[in-house]
């Protein structure tokens, strides 16, 4: 009985969470569910759908067209969210892309290419600010498309700024009920973005999460972890993208979106959702919370049985038949 406690308890958990579409890898993990005292949501694919929107084209010099063609060339063979919108946009508005080469993927930043033999960049303002680039000319618009929640992409090169794009994505529609579940059950809840501060902080001021941890490289999503659970205690890391995956490794318990999440996050994961559902987030941690309390259950009376069957037994009032 003492033996068969907590292993019956967790299988029996492991078994519900898989009906209710919450794979866990295994009975250590359904643990540690149950310890969780923080949940870190990465935004873009988790929080939202994932599929953000170009809304603002705004040319310094040129055209919307020269713009646009010249970014959706230098996103032409990124991966990343942003860039397939960017890609979409120039599609529909029937403009080919510039030709561009020597693509290279600045991870966390943006992207680099050359168009005629002149390297030209792609990506958030701090890319332009570590190339030495003068962003007064821009600063006023993107504060204002930042605050409005927008995530901002920069096009330049070595000699200035030629525009800049506008992007924004939807948020879930189950978001927001997913972080007050989550505050029902005493824990704190967090985002940690690539994305700049001032669009973090709208996304968050929207869903009421807790704290924003933002403008952050997978690297630093790693760190951000580790001092969450220095500061509060056990972290759950919810993600999808191949840049969470070191994250959801180094959290005390890794969540990836099932069916959105890449292959490598669902890999590093210890618990996936085979539903695109934030509720699934809280369900988890109550599931983790009761298989705990019923573990302690059984440890706790089989110490019991034991402790008065053992002493009964030495002094010869209880038989084998008498204690099977």
């Amino acid at each position: 009985a003492l033996i068969m406690s907590m292993p019956i308890a967790m299988a029996a958990g492991i078994g519900a969470a898989g009906r209710r579409g919450i794979l866990i890898k295994g009975g250590a993990h359904l643990e540690h569910l149950g310890t969780i005292r923080v949940v870190a949501f990465d935004k873009t694919g988790t929080l939202t759908h994932g599929e953000p929107a170009v809304t603002d084209v705004i040319p310094l010099e040129g055209n919307e067209r020269e713009l646009l063609a010249l970014a959706a060339g230098l996103e032409h063979f990124s991966e990343h969210p942003l860039a397939k919108a960017i890609m979409s946009k120039a599609r529909e508005s029937g403009i080919a892309p510039a030709e561009v080469s020597g693509f290279d993927a600045l991870t966390g930043a943006g992207a680099k290419g050359l168009v005629q033999g002149q390297a030209w960049y792609v990506g958030n303002p701090k890319l332009f600010e570590g190339q030495g680039a003068d962003l007064n000319a821009v600063q006023t618009q993107v504060a204002r498309l930042q605050e409005e929640g927008k995530t901002v992409v920069l096009v330049g090169n070595a000699t200035g700024i030629r525009g800049l794009l506008a992007l924004q994505d939807r948020i879930r529609a189950e978001a927001k009920q997913a972080i007050a579940a989550l505050h029902v059950l005493d824990i704190r809840t967090v985002m940690l973005t690539g994305d700049n501060l001032r669009t973090a902080q709208a996304f968050a001021r929207m869903l009421g999460i807790d704290d924003v941890r933002a403008d952050l490289k997978p690297e630093d999503k790693v760190h951000a972890v580790g001092q969450l659970e220095r500061e509060h205690g056990a972290v759950l890391m919810v993600g999808d993208g191949v840049n969470d995956a070191p994250a959801l490794a180094a959290a005390t318990c890794g969540m990836a979106m099932g069916v959105a999440g890449s292959d490598a996050a669902i890999e590093a994961a210890d618990v996936a959702l085979m539903a695109d559902d934030l509720a699934k987030v809280a369900e988890a941690l109550r599931l983790g919370r009761k298989a705990r309390h019923v573990s302690m259950q059984n440890i706790v009376f089989s110490i019991a049985i034991l402790a008065a069957m053992i002493p009964l037994a030495v002094a010869g009032i209880l038989g084998v038949a008498v204690t099977v």
